[in-house]
């Protein structure tokens, strides 16, 4: 076996640095009060790619790797590991002093296990999945991963720091199925998930995890040392944005994770209110087809949609017309990232007609199906899209029905495969944060895994063979040139209609040392 010279050293001292100075504070002073971004419905970060989901889970789990600002991959819950000449065999040791919330120690086999269950949700993860012979413990600090042929980008899966991310629970936990929703909330992060003052609606509350040994160094997106400052965290579901606004100014809550843009002038000229974007890659908006049921079935009528959509349209109604928040990205790819080549033939830049598309649509079989778009009534990042698609359908001759719902109801009802009038689905609007698609190991919105992808289950063969060549792809000429092959097809066969990129401005108040990515961190944030 060769070493790879990634290990470090677990340190307890910040933790206890920082307790004395908690000790001294108010329990308001060691509170965090946050407003996420929609209501905390599906407590299992595996089962579905919620972004708000994603964050509960960073606070209450761990991972074996993390990614810096960078991107670069180091460890985390790993001391480090080892690879086998042949490129087979992975040895993942794990660091010193690691335990799950109920007090037990974190083992190989919960390792195993979690990883396991998340490859046969994530999008990476099945990639990696489709090699593995074997997820097992060598004994209870190693993690042997067993590969029918190499894999190079193993450790960037086990790193992936968005979306269905891979996180660590006991064995016990993770041996659910998959497509069920684990509901008990044992992890080893930072903080515990307080259940019994969780109210669905209202409030979701996180106790600092005493027993959490963080890191040396500097934490940076994922990775790093994750000393928390805080004994708790406070989640207030407020889904008005003007309460949420006028919390914030008067103090009643320290962060709103993402505000309305119409809001933006107001707070950024309240004083002790900071206003940033978090996340510099910005966010993708996409309509997602239900591609199990007509008349999205029909590449011919989702090819159609292209040169009925004005991107601007989208990212203005998102972003209160602000200039700096938004720009029309006319790829299938985030703009700004590698390969986000804005090489649409000319189908979401030309000239709109209307009339055109409409006659295409009948041309290419549209018989009057009804077309339901779901669409979330407290997420103003997202609402405002369905509304903008509902209309252009309308003015192309589709028999089209908005069905307004919270967040939280939308999540739970787009994982329904069954036909419109037995409560399925046509359309859903939705996000992604740039790096969280920027490749095709990780894109779920344009991967063609069918049934075992993601919600809409578009299935492309073609897609799958160019991504599997990517991953083995031994240079970034080749991986590039392969890249560009899945964003023509892309195109050609319509996943998604790319609604343009924009940005999303994070507001807190009297809050210092506050992370950059794609979540918010609860990690290394302070009182001013």
């Amino acid at each position: 076996m060769r070493r790879r010279t990634l290990l470090a050293a677990a340190a307890a001292a910040p933790a206890a640095l920082a307790a004395p100075a908690a000790r001294a504070q108010s329990a308001r002073e060691r509170t965090l009060r946050f407003v996420p971004q929609a209501n905390l419905t599906s407590l299992d970060p595996i089962w579905t790619t919620a972004a708000v989901t994603e964050n509960h889970g960073w606070a209450v789990f761990d991972t074996l790797y993390g990614m810096t600002d960078d991107l670069r991959v180091q460890p985390q819950m790993a001391a480090g590991h080892t690879v086998s000449d042949d490129k087979r065999t992975w040895l993942i040791t794990l660091r010193d002093g690691l335990k799950f919330h109920d007090g037990t120690p974190v083992r190989a086999q919960d390792c195993a296990a979690s990883l396991a269950r998340w490859s046969r949700r994530d999008t990476f993860g099945q990639s990696l999945a489709a090699v593995v012979d074997a997820w097992e413990a060598a004994d209870d600090r190693t993690i042997r991963i067993k590969l029918k042929s190499p894999f190079p980008m193993l450790i960037d899966a086990l790193a992936k720091p968005a979306a269905v991310v891979p996180f660590i629970m006991p064995e016990r936990l993770a041996r659910t199925d998959p497509f069920q929703q684990v509901t008990e909330m044992v992890g080893s992060g930072p903080y515990r998930f307080v259940a019994n003052e969780y109210v669905s609606g209202s409030k979701a509350v996180y106790a600092r995890n005493d027993a959490y040994v963080p890191r040396q160094g500097a934490p940076s997106r994922t990775a790093g040392g994750k000393v928390t400052n805080f004994e708790r965290i406070e989640w207030s579901i407020i889904p008005d944005s003007a309460t949420a606004a006028a919390a914030l100014q008067s103090g009643e809550i320290d962060w709103w994770e993402q505000i309305n843009a119409d809001l933006g002038p107001v707070l950024r000229r309240s004083r002790g209110v900071t206003v940033e974007i978090a996340n510099t890659l910005g966010y993708i908006g996409v309509a997602r087809f239900n591609h199990l049921q007509a008349p999205f079935n029909n590449p011919e009528i989702r090819r159609a949609l292209l040169s009925a959509i004005n991107q601007e349209d989208y990212v203005r109604a998102v972003t209160a017309n602000d200039p700096e928040a938004w720009r029309l990205c006319t790829a299938m790819w985030p703009c700004g990232t590698p390969y986000g080549t804005q090489d649409d033939g000319g189908m979401l830049r030309g000239p709109r007609n209307l009339d055109g598309v409409r006659k295409t649509i009948v041309d290419a079989g549209y018989k009057g199906e009804k077309v339901v778009i779901i669409n979330p009534t407290d997420f103003p990042t997202i609402g405002p899209f369905g509304h903008i698609t509902a209309d252009v359908l309308k003015r192309v001759g589709m028999n089209v029905e908005l069905q307004d719902m919270d967040w939280g109801s939308l999540v739970q009802r787009r994982a329904s495969k069954e036909p419109v009038d037995r409560g399925g689905w046509s359309i859903f609007h939705t996000w992604w944060p740039g790096v969280s698609i920027m490749n095709p190991a990780v894109s779920a919105i344009l991967r063609g895994q069918g049934e075992r992808g993601w919600f809409g289950w578009y299935s492309n063969p073609r897609v799958e063979e160019l991504a599997g060549q990517w991953l083995q792809a031994p240079t970034e000429a080749e991986q590039k040139m392969l890249a560009e092959a899945i964003q023509k097809e892309s195109f050609n066969q319509v996943p998604v209609l790319p609604l343009g990129q924009f940005f999303i401005r994070t507001a807190h108040r009297g809050l210092r040392d506050v992370l950059k990515g794609t979540s918010p961190y609860f990690w290394h944030v302070r009182r001013a």
